[in-house]
C-alpha cells in the first residue's frame, strides 16, 4: 500500500528545471557507491531534498527507511550471530542504526556533496550536520525500497553495514570510548583520564570544540574535536584508547 501512496507523488521539481549535469555526474557516483542503480531517478532525487530546499523534501522517505533498516540489521544480525542473547542483538541494533553509525556511512559515500539544500542551510554547512547526513542516507534506503522492493533495499543497506559490522569489536559495540578507556584503565589500577577543553571556535551555533586527554601515568596526551564538548572528549578518549594498544 505504501508504494502505491509514494508513487502518486510527484517527483520533485528543482524549481522545474532539469538536473544539472554535475548534480547528474554526483548521483552517479552515488549510486555506485550504493551498487544501485535507480529506475525511477526522482526517488533518489527526493531522498537528497531537505525540507529547506522544496516542499518535496525526503522525511517521509527517511520514516520508512528507518523501519527498513532496522528490520534489514534486525534479520542480518539474527543469522550471522546465533549465540547472541535478545538483549545482546537489541544492543548491536542499536548502536549499528544509531545517527553516529549512519554518519560514518553518509561520510564515506560522501553524501553532503549530493545533499540539496536551501540557501540557509547551505551557509550553515548543513551538508555537514550529522542529523542531515543520517536522515538523508535513511532516506535513500526508503528510496530504494520504493524503486525496486524489499530485496533490493535490504541488498544496499548490507553493501554499507557488513564491511562496517566486520571492522568493529561486537564485544565493545554499544560502549563509548571514554567507558571503555575507564575501564581498561581501572582494570590495570591506573589512575582515570582528565579532559581540558584547549579551544573552541566558530559561531554559537555552529562551534566546535577541541579537547585534550591526558594520563600522565602511561605519558599518553591525545586530543579530539567536535561539535560538542562531549563529542570532543570521545574522540580524545578514542584516540587514547587506541594508543594504549586496545
Amino acid at each position: 500500500m505504501s508504494a502505491c501512496i509514494w508513487n502518486s507523488t510527484p517527483p520533485v521539481s528543482a524549481n522545474s528545471h532539469p538536473p544539472r549535469l554535475d548534480e547528474t555526474v554526483r548521483h552517479a557516483a552515488l549510486c555506485e557507491q550504493l551498487g544501485y542503480t535507480f529506475k525511477q531517478p526522482q526517488f533518489l532525487q527526493r531522498a537528497l531534498t531537505h525540507r529547506s530546499y522544496a516542499p518535496e523534501h525526503y522525511e517521509r522517505l527517511e520514516f520508512l527507511g528507518d523501519s527498513v533498516l532496522g528490520c534489514v540489521i534486525a534479520h542480518h544480525l539474527c543469522a550471522v550471530f546465533p549465540q547472541l542473547s535478545e538483549g545482546e542483538l537489541s544492543r548491536l541494533r542499536s548502536n549499528l542504526v544509531k545517527e553516529e553509525t549512519l554518519v560514518t556511512l553518509a561520510q564515506q559515500l560522501d553524501l553532503g556533496s549530493c545533499l540539496r539544500l536551501g540557501e540557509g542551510e547551505r551557509k550553515s554547512a548543513g551538508f555537514r550536520r550529522p542529523s542531515i547526513l543520517a536522515d538523508a542516507l535513511e532516506a535513500i534506503f526508503g528510496a530504494v525500497f520504493l524503486d525496486a522492493g524489499f530485496a533490493a533495499a535490504e541488498q544496499v543497506v548490507l553493501h554499507l553495514f557488513v564491511p562496517y559490522l566486520a571492522q568493529v569489536d561486537i564485544k565493545t559495540l554499544g560502549k563509548d570510548a571514554k567507558s571503555l578507556l575507564q575501564e581498561y584503565l581501572q582494570s590495570q589500577y591506573i589512575a582515570l583520564p582528565t579532559y581540558t577543553v584547549l579551544a573552541t571556535q566558530g559561531l554559537a551555533h555552529e562551534q566546535v570544540f577541541q579537547v585534550e586527554c591526558s594520563i600522565p601515568s602511561l605519558k599518553v596526551t591525545t586530543r579530539g574535536e567536535g561539535v560538542s564538548r562531549r563529542h570532543a572528549e570521545q574522540q580524545a578518549a578514542l584516540a587514547a584508547y587506541q594508543l594504549i594498544g586496545k
